[in-house]
């Protein structure tokens, strides 16, 4: 399976903190925004991502990411002109993709909990095994904001709506979808909504025509943060503050998921956390890498 982190956008919800550099780049605490989704992905097991992005902002996230391999990953970049919507990513990654089956994940979503790698590489492996497409879906006070799903006992998707005025649900749809090879053709077949950009919730409604749309409700011990607004970029940032220094351990610390899941060896992330011995990110690199 291939992956595609979404990092575009101009960001005008958080002007002006975003008129001269991207969302995705901005800190959440201590790691900048990008390295929680991808770090996401490394833990579902995919290793070829490609990151879209501004052309803008494309060299920077290059600067930062470089091709990958010191994280025993393959990073492509691609600049998306226009923001035409989400699923303009399947066109314009279809090279990328080719005939394998795809994950996508916004560029400002967190995901930190137990079990989640798990639950993740399932989806990957029902995906690669049957086909169709996979969403999750997150229990919210406030559905109404959100595009959201309704589901039976079994997960079966019995219908999905865009910031319904009365939801049929309280889960809200994350930014974390997983589909098989047709949604190339799917997305390329899309017409633009009455606001100009190409919907995502047409793509889960086409997969759910067909009876090819699941959902796996987030479970409780599961955090989603989405750190698109000023105030939840604050939250986000006192989450994992609050986490790592109870725990003594780092989310969506890339270099070491990278060692967990086996893609870089102890001695490289060694020669990682020496790159990095100046900060307290770096020591932990070392600690990590002298368990």
């Amino acid at each position: 399976m291939k992956g595609i982190l979404l990092a575009g956008g101009t960001g005008t919800r958080l002007y002006p903190l975003t008129l001269a550099m991207s969302k995705q780049l901005m800190p959440v605490y201590d790691k900048p925004m990008i390295y929680y989704p991808l770090s996401s992905l490394m833990l579902a097991g995919v290793r070829e991502v490609l990151i879209i992005t501004t052309p803008k902002d494309l060299p920077a996230f290059q600067a930062l990411l470089g091709d990958g391999s010191h994280l025993g990953m393959k990073l492509k970049y691609k600049a998306q002109e226009k923001p035409n919507g989400l699923p303009e990513a399947f066109t314009l990654g279809a090279d990328f993709i080719g005939s394998d089956s795809v994950v996508m994940m916004l560029g400002d979503n967190i995901l930190y909990g137990s079990g989640l790698s798990g639950i993740l590489q399932a989806a990957v492996k029902e995906i690669e095994t049957n086909g169709g497409h996979r969403i999750f879906g997150y229990h919210v006070p406030d559905p109404e904001r959100s595009g959201v799903v309704e589901f039976d006992k079994d997960g079966k998707v019995l219908s999905i709506e865009e910031k319904p005025a009365k939801p049929k649900s309280h889960y809200a749809i994350l930014g974390l979808y997983f589909f098989d090879n047709a949604v190339v053709k799917l997305a390329g077949e899309l017409a633009p909504s009455a606001r100009g950009e190409l919907e995502m919730v047409d793509l889960h409604k086409s997969y759910l025509a067909q009876g090819k749309l699941s959902v796996t409700p987030l479970p409780r011990g599961v955090a989603w943060l989405d750190a698109g607004l000023h105030a939840s970029l604050l939250q986000a940032s006192n989450f994992v503050q609050i986490v790592e220094e109870r725990q003594g351990f780092k989310i969506g610390c890339i270099e070491e998921v990278a060692f967990r899941m086996g893609y870089i060896t102890r001695e490289q992330l060694k020669a990682l956390g020496e790159k990095f011995v100046k900060s307290g990110y770096g020591k932990y690199l070392l600690e990590i890498a002298g368990e």
